[in-house]
Formats: C-alpha cells, structure tokens, sequence
C-alpha cells in the first residue's frame, strides 16, 4: 500500500478516535462501544460503495480501507503489549493482592471452564470435531483489557469490582492464548483424538517461564534507566522497548507466555520504578505511557471492528442458533465459578468474600473484544486450517463478540446501576456532606478576604455573598442530619485521611529528594498498609499496621541468622542501615501530621475525633522512639551521621529552589544555570552514598574492646573470651524475667535491651552489663528485661564471674557504680574473697 495512503487514512483514523469520546459522553454509552461501532460503519461503508453500482468516485477509498495492513501479528505483537504494560502500571499491587484468589480463580480456572464448556456445547449443537470446537472456546475465553478496563473506569464503578476486572482482564489472555495454540496445532494437524493431559502439563512452564523472564526483562531495564537518572527521555524511551522485549523473549526465545512477561515486567517497573528513578521521571513516564496506551486501546478497537463485516458477510441462520449456544455456555461457564466456585473458597477461608452485586457485575462485565477477534483472525489467515473451519470460526467468534459488546457492554452501566454499585456508601455519603460543608465555609472566608483585597463593589458582593451562603447553610444542614454517623465510623475515616496525608508527604518528601530513592518503596509500602489497614479494622487495623512500620521483616531476621551463625554481615549491615533511615523519616514525617488534623481532621469531624487520632499519633511517634533508641544504643554516632546526611540533601533541595527561582526571574542565565545544576547533581550523588555501618562482632576483639574488662592480661583476655558463651536475642525476646533464680551475668555485645524494676525503665546498650546484682546479693531476679533491637549478648556463669570480679578493677568500679545508683552499699554486694580497693 502507498505510504501517503496509509498515513491518510491512519490520521483519518485519529480523528474518528476524537470524536468518538465526546459521542461517547453525550450518549453516555462506553468509549469502546463508541469506537467498536464507528469501525463496524466504516468497514461496511467500505464494502458497500466497492460493491454497489452507485458510484464508483469512492471505490479507491474503499480499497484502500479493506487493505489496511490489519494481521493478527498486529494486534498480539503491537497492540496488545503496549495496553498490557500501560493497565499495569497504573495497579495497585498491593490492593489486588488482597484479591488475587478470585482474580487467579476468573484468570486461569474460569478460561479452562469456559474453553470445555463452549467447546462441548459446540460438539453437542454442531457436527463440528472436538478440537474445532475447543479452539473456539480458547478464542472466545478471554475477556479484552482494553475493552474491559475502559468500560470499567468510565462508570465509576467500585474500586474493589475495577481491580478484580482489570486483573482477570490482563491474566487470563495468558492462559486463553496458550490453549488457543495447544488447540490450533491439533487442527491444523488434523488429529481426531489428542491428549489434553500432556498440553495442559505446558501450564506452569508458560507462565513461570513468562513471569520470571518479564522480572529480569524489568529489573535489567530499571538498572539501564538508573545510570541515566539526568535524561527522562532515555528513561522513557527504555520503558517503551521493555513490553515488547520481553513479550518477544519469552515467545520466540524461552517458549514461555509473552502476556505473563509483559504483566510481570509492568508490575516490576510499577513497584520499583518509584524507588530508583525520580519521581518526576516516573510521573512522565506514566503520563506517556497513558498516551500511548489511549492511542493503541482505540486504534486496536477502530481496526478490530473494521474487520467485522468481513468476518460476517458469509453468515448464515443457523449460524445464528450456534453464536447463541456459545454466549449461553461462556456465561454458564462464568456463574459456575462465580457463583458456585467463589463461595466455596469463601466458606473454606481461602478466599476473601466477594459479595453478590459484585459477581453479578462481573459476571455481566465479562466483556470480547479486539484479543477474540485477533485469535479469530489468526485462524482465518493459517493455509493449514480447512476453508470450512475458518468461515465458522470467524462467524462465532465474530458474532459472540458483537454480544458482549453491543448488548453486555451498553447495558452495563444500567446494571451497576440496579446493583446499586454507584452509590456512595451511608458513610462516605455523610462524609461527603460534611467535606462539601467544611469547603465551602472556607471558600467564603477567602472570598471575603478576596473582596477586601481588591476592594470590589459592595452590592455585588452582598448579593453574591447571599447566593453563596443560602448554600452553605443548606450544605450546613444536610451535614447536621448526618450526625448520627458512629463515632467508630468517624475514627475509621479519619484515620484513612491521615494515612492519606502521610503517604503524600513520603511522595513530598521524594519529589524534594529528602528520602533516598532505594528507600522510598519500602515507606510508601508501608503507608498503603496503613491506608488499607485503617480502612479494613479501623483503629486496630491502623496500629497493626503501624507496629508492622515499626517491625522488624522476616528478611531481616534472615539477615540476622546469616550474621550470626554464618558471619555472613553485608545483609544484615545494608537492612539495618535501611531501618535506621527509615525510622528517622518516619519521624519527621509524624511531626508533619499534627497539622494535618488540627487543619483538617478536627474541622471534619470533631474535636473528639481528632484528640483520639493525636493520641494514636503520639503512640506512634513512642514506638518509633523506642526503636530508634534501640538503635542508637546499638550503634552510638550513627544516627548523627544519617541526620547529617539529611540536612545536607535538604540544604541541595532548598539551594536547586533558589537557582530556578533566579533562573524564572531572569536574575540568572541560561548557561551559568545548567553550570549551577550540574555542580547541584555532583553534590547530591555524593550525599546519596550512605555512612557504613560497621555490625561485625567478634568475640576476642569485642572483649579487648569492652572497657569493662580493662586491667586484664592477655592471658586473661583469651580465657575470658573462651569462656563467654554467645547468645541471640530478637526483639522483644525475653531475656529473663522477675522471681527467676540469677545463674548468668549478660555484657551486651551489640543491640539494646530495656530493664523493668520497681516501675522504672532503663535502657542499655553496646558495651554495658546487666544481670550482676542478684548475683551478688544472691536473690531471684528483681528486674525483667527484654531485647528492643537484634542483641547479641556475651553470657558469663557466676562462679567464672566472681574470679572475674576480684581480677579486674575497672569491672569492680562498675559494680559498685550500679549499687551506689540503687542505694545499695558495697558491703552487701561485693563477695568476702573480694573486698573494695
């Protein structure tokens, strides 16, 4: 085809896609409807005026139209990675998580249900071969992300409902696709009676093959895109190669699912992207990548449906009764697994509840589009598949698709309607009256401070003032009818407000690059938890997760175990450096919450609201307290070093705002401004390189080191560090408790571990000694103590402990240093066979 007639009709083709969204919104009909049934017009427009005998002035057009390159490659190489890629960075990971039993239910075991049941009933109703008939059921299983996801976001349905859709739309090509080939292969090998067994068996592979190769696919690209962290365009421009790398490598090369690679490598870029690049390289590229996403998702629709009279001109009526025998198979198909299949997980706790107006929205939004008819397409174009077998494939496929989309897909938002789906709840209701009420209160306090400032007339202003708060008195009192709302219910919101406004000052505080990029995934992990945990269990939800903030993670108890037993200390010294920066952050960040609910919170839901939620904070801010005290017992000086670093990184943020604050007043020019960043980057590369954290614990160095144990020979030095025995303490293990009989003295090697006695708490950490005084005055334990941070502890028995007293001074002038702080006099402690010097 020329090229000028190509990029004619391919602009032609943007301008259908332009209008068909304002159509959309005046009809408020489905974007995807919209566009599937202006390509449907142009298609049979085309064919009509090649045919007819009328004119013959638009008879190049026409060919031109019915000669678009349009193959099935197009859309499975070209289209459909990039809408794949773009619907998962934009996911919630974490949120669907929360989901991924029916998602992976509707992904995987809905596609193979489907596929047996359309294909049986074809094999019932049709004299059709099996393996006919199951390809068709492989074709028409999948359920199209870019018409699904579309839809979905258009009609403001439930968050919730979005994300089970969006995941069943974007896995299940995966498993539909594979069967798709197992089941063409046996066609196109004529074979009457294959072995599913053995195919089915290729599942695992296809998908851990394709998810494992979209991992290192993305996890190459990210650390491309981290040596290139000054030019966003090269970063961008590798995010556009990932999907189709990755989808070609796990096709062609690994022989694995490229729909899973894609997935996999989007959701790696979604979840580390935001942790090693910038957070504006990362909003760019979202934004382009939404772009581009817009531009394929209606272009695949516009050419999909071009292809759609084609497919049907050959149709026939009892061709008819069979597109009806798949549509009633496919959505038998689907309410077995939802209806039957869901609750019994639910009944047996291995699936979380999915409530009846969702599934039946599911199952109504089970929606064919351009991936059915790009299978479909790949039939018709194979020379080994009997002329016969394509005719029915397109006509089924074809005309299963027109179903979901004409009938299913403009009746959806009546449906999500009935369901009540779009409704707010009682709650976010009254939540919203009180908001409309607070705003408008402050938008006429500014208003009024407006009207002064620019000294307006005074008749417009009364009147306006007038209309403005006839209005707020109403918004007034409709939130005064909401108040019989709990106050359970109120805490429950408030706190997802603040953990809210918390995620958003991690992104400030990320966007001034005052939070290491390696640090920023694990912080703003952490405050989702707090979102969903508030927004699930209320105030214990929000204190599980707030422990969990504060909490030490199983890898890095692994870390801890591979110091310890294996002396292996790089990834216990990397995690815990991590938690120390992140527990100073954390802090800053609380402090910055205060405002928040005094501005915010107590202005929407009351005083006692917000006293309550300044309580949970100060907890919080205890918790975190207590850990870094921990750390900083453990670890003396390097705390100061890490808030030195911060200052620095804040002092280049607030030095890169003044120079393009005189670069827009044109104080300062071009050049000597690209001089000034570049110097800004130099400094802020070397303020990312994070202070060494030195945990290595020997025990012979460690007892040379121990001022304790000054005054010793060598001699003595080495018997000691034979006899010390090792122990491990994790945190909030209990070292020994009050009553207990006192056998052992304990020198803390590294850690930090809290004393209880009479009421009253002290901390100890590096290089301290505790456990000696019910030793000495040969009682049970008066204290319980307990590790706040990893411990490793130095234990030493009593018989070698009191040789030790009478043989080192320095330990002598600590005992009694400890019983003068106990009011207890030297005589009572120290033994006969060791008298004060």
């Amino acid at each position: 085809m020329d090229i000028v007639v190509l990029t004619t009709i391919t602009a032609c083709l943007f301008v259908v896609i332009a209008a068909a969204e304002p159509l959309a919104a005046r009809l408020r009909l489905p974007y995807a409807v919209i566009l599937a049934v202006l390509g449907m017009m142009i298609g049979a427009g085309a064919i009509f005026f090649l045919r007819t005998d009328l004119t013959d002035a638009l008879n190049p057009v026409a060919e031109a139209i019915l000669n678009l390159p349009i193959r099935s490659n197009v859309f499975l190489y070209v289209f459909l990675p990039m809408l794949l890629f773009q619907v998962t960075l934009g996911m919630n990971l974490r949120r669907m998580l929360d989901d991924w039993v029916p998602i992976l239910m509707l992904a995987v075991v809905a596609v193979v249900v489907a596929t047996l049941s359309v294909g049986y009933a074809l094999a019932w109703a049709s004299p059709w071969p099996i393996t006919v008939c199951l390809l068709i059921g492989a074709i028409v299983s999948t359920t199209d992300p870019s018409a699904v996801v579309g839809i979905f976001r258009s009609i403001s349905a439930p968050r919730r409902l979005a994300r089970i859709i969006e995941g069943e739309s974007l896995l299940n090509d995966a498993a539909a696709i594979a069967l798709f080939g197992l089941f063409m292969s046996f066609v196109m090998d004529n074979v009457p009676d294959p072995a599913f067994s053995s195919a089915l068996g290729r599942f695992p592979m296809l998908i851990a093959g394709g998810a494992v190769t979209g991992w290192i696919c993305a996890r190459v690209a990210i650390w491309t895109m981290t040596l290139f962290q000054r030019f966003e365009l090269a970063q961008i421009s590798l995010s556009v190669a990932l999907p189709y790398l990755a989808y070609i490598l796990a096709e062609r090369s690994v022989g694995a699912s490229g729909v899973i690679a894609v997935v996999a490598a989007g959701l790696t870029l979604n979840l580390m992207g935001p942790g090693r690049l910038a957070p504006s390289a990362m909003t760019n590229l979202r934004e382009v990548w939404d772009l581009l996403a817009h531009w394929a998702g209606a272009l695949i629709f516009v050419l999909a449906a071009l292809l759609i009279p084609r497919l049907m001109e050959e149709v026939r009526l009892d061709d008819l009764g069979l597109v009806a025998a798949v549509a009633l198979a496919a959505i038998a198909a689907r309410v077995v697994i939802l209806f039957g299949l869901l609750p019994l997980l639910t009944l047996l706790r291995l699936s979380p509840m999915v409530e009846r107006p969702y599934r039946v929205a599911i199952l109504w939004g089970g929606l064919r589009g351009a991936v059915t008819l790009a299978l479909a397409l790949a039939v018709t174009e194979s020379v080994h598949v009997p002329v016969e077998v394509k005719r029915v494939v397109g006509i089924l496929a074809t005309g299963f698709t027109l179903f979901t989309l004409l009938v299913q897909g403009t009746t959806l938002r009546p449906v999500i309607r009935l369901l009540g789906l779009d409704r707010l709840s009682p709650i976010d209701r009254a939540l919203s009256n009180q908001v409309v009420a607070v705003a408008l209160q402050t938008v006429r306090e500014d208003v009024a401070r407006t009207t002064e400032t620019y000294d307006l007339s005074h008749d417009i202003v009364r009147s306006e003032a007038k209309r403005f708060g006839e209005r707020l008195d109403e918004a007034v009192k409709t939130a005064d009818a909401d108040a019989e709302i709990l106050d359970r219910d109120r805490v429950t919101l408030g706190l997802v407000a603040l953990a809210g406004a918390e995620r958003d000052a991690i992104l400030n505080r990320i966007r001034d690059r005052t939070i290491p990029l390696g640090l920023a995934e694990r912080m703003l992990s952490n405050a989702d938890r707090l979102i969903e945990g508030a927004r699930t269990g209320g105030r214990s939800g929000y204190r599980t997760a707030s422990k969990a903030s504060t909490g030490y993670s199983r890898a890095f108890r692994l870390a801890v175990v591979l110091n310890n037993r294996l002396r292996i200390a790089g990834p216990l010294a990397r995690l815990t450096a991590d938690r120390f920066e992140d527990l100073l952050i954390q802090r800053l960040v609380l402090h910055d919450l205060g405002g928040f609910i005094e501005a915010r919170i107590r202005r929407i839901h009351g005083r006692r609201v917000a006293d309550l939620l300044q309580e949970l904070l100060e907890r919080r801010d205890e918790a975190l307290e207590t850990a870094l005290d921990g750390l900083r017992l453990q670890f003396p000086g390097y705390a100061e070093e890490l808030e030195r670093r911060f200052i620095r990184r804040t002092a280049l943020r607030l030095e890169e705002r003044e120079y393009r604050s005189l670069r827009e007043d044109g104080l300062i020019g071009a050049e000597l401004f690209a001089v000034l960043m570049q110097e800004i980057d130099r400094r802020r590369a070397a303020a990312e390189e994070r202070p060494r954290l030195d945990i290595a614990v020997r025990k012979a160095d460690l007892v040379r080191r121990f001022p304790l144990f000054a005054g010793l020979d060598e001699a003595a030095l080495r018997r000691l560090a034979r006899a010390l025995v090792t122990r491990h303490a994790d945190p909030g293990e209990v070292i020994f408790r009050k009553e207990m009989p006192a056998r052992s003295v304990f020198f803390i090697a590294s850690g930090a571990v809290e004393m209880e006695m009479a009421g009253q708490v002290a901390r100890l950490g590096r290089g301290e000694m505790f456990g000696q005084m019910a030793i000495l005055t040969r009682r049970p334990r008066r204290a319980e103590v307990r590790a706040i941070a990893p411990s490793t502890l130095l234990v030493l028995d009593e018989a070698r402990f009191r040789r030790l007293l009478s043989s080192s001074p320095a330990m002598r002038e600590a005992v009694l240093e400890s019983a003068a702080r106990r009011g207890m006099s030297p005589e009572k402690i120290l033994p006969a066979e060791a008298p004060a010097a």
